[in-house]
């Protein structure tokens, strides 16, 4: 077997940081649109009878320190990196006052405040906008700091799950490789050396690291071992049909997607019934996302009820999958009349 890619072995910086990155034009969007809808409730709070004629005002103000405030968080971010998040914390909150009270200086300057018999004070409005900068920047980095918790317990979580599934490898599946493997030794020695390198590797993968990602291509390769080693039991009633030539092969995915699913199809479906059946696994970039499918004969009436299980695989892997690629993945299943389907998706392209 290759050699696994290892892409986020020990936490990062990056990861630990609970600020994201505001370079990110996504984000700045997400600014320009939140600071608009501050610039409004700023306007109708102000109590005139025509509050409309102040909005572009008030808005280019507010879009002002909402801008640079994320320029400056911005380029701020690799010193972030270094500190503790509560370092980050306290630094952050005063470069956000800074910049209001840098910004407010420079409106009350340029923008004629200061010759406008009708207006507020210079302290008054320095006061106003940093008293209502600090209270609006207080609550983001709350969310914020609070939000990347909850990431962090969800992903802990995740990954607890994820080292129970891959340590549980179930004991007929070791125990009938092993008879198979036995009684291959006599008969069929090269069959057998290879069904022992196959198992051997399917073990090393519950070794891995859990957060750990894997070209696609070795995932499909997982999967064809533990079919093999299945057929040796099973003999002519598993039937597999492959349909992946138009599968992206050097995706990183999570380890252990396919595997389980497999296990599943067999246990469940396969192995239920006495003449066996066949899986079929289908797997193609679909514009842009991937879209793998696993479709097995189904078991039903008392054979069903025998073999039902408590769904912890597709769990696992939908959550893993939504902490990998977001809301954009996902598990999908469908019941057909003599067959069940699950599907897998994901981004195809890896996330900007």
């Amino acid at each position: 077997m290759s050699r696994s890619v290892r892409q986020n072995a020990p936490e990062t910086a990056q990861d630990a940081l609970f600020l994201p990155s505001f370079c990110d034009i996504r984000l700045v969007f997400a600014v320009v649109v939140i600071a608009e809808l501050m610039a409004f409730v700023l306007v109708l709070a102000n109590g005139r009878a025509n509050p409309w004629t102040d909005l572009g005002l008030v808005s280019l103000f507010v879009q002002w320190i909402a801008l640079t405030s994320a320029a400056a968080l911005c380029l701020a971010r690799p010193l972030l990196l270094k500190i503790s998040n509560t370092g980050v914390v306290l630094g952050s909150y005063l470069l956000l006052l800074l910049v209001t009270v840098s910004i407010s200086e420079l409106a009350w300057r340029v923008g004629g405040l200061a010759h406008d018999p009708g207006g507020a004070g210079h302290v008054e409005f320095l006061f106003r906008n940093t008293a209502i900068s600090a209270i609006v920047s207080g609550l983001v980095l709350r969310y914020l700091f609070v939000q990347h918790q909850w990431r962090r317990q969800v992903q802990a979580e995740a990954e607890a799950r994820v080292q129970a599934l891959q340590a549980r490898i179930r004991p007929h599946f070791l125990f009938n490789s092993m008879n198979s493997i036995a009684s291959l030794t006599g008969s069929d020695p090269q069959r057998a050396e290879l069904a022992v390198q196959d198992l051997s590797d399917l073990f090393r993968v519950t070794l891995r690291d859990a957060t750990e990602r894997i070209p696609l291509d070795e995932e499909i390769e997982i999967a064809r071992r533990y079919l093999r080693m299945e057929a040796l039991r099973l003999g002519d009633r598993l039937r597999v049909e492959w349909d992946i030539e138009r599968l992206p092969r050097k995706r990183l995915v999570p380890s252990l997607i396919l595997q389980p699913l497999l296990e599943n199809a067999v246990y469940h479906g396969v192995e239920a019934l006495p003449q066996g059946g066949q899986i079929h696994i289908h797997g193609a970039a679909e514009g842009r996302r991937i879209v793998i499918s696993i479709r097995n004969p189904r078991a039903t009436g008392r054979l069903a009820s025998q073999r039902e299980g408590n769904h912890m695989a597709l769990e696992n892997i939908r959550l893993r999958l939504k902490l990998a690629f977001g809301e954009q993945a996902g598990v999908a299943l469908r019941e057909l009349d003599d067959a069940f389907e699950t599907t897998l998706y994901f981004p195809r392209e890896k996330a900007a």
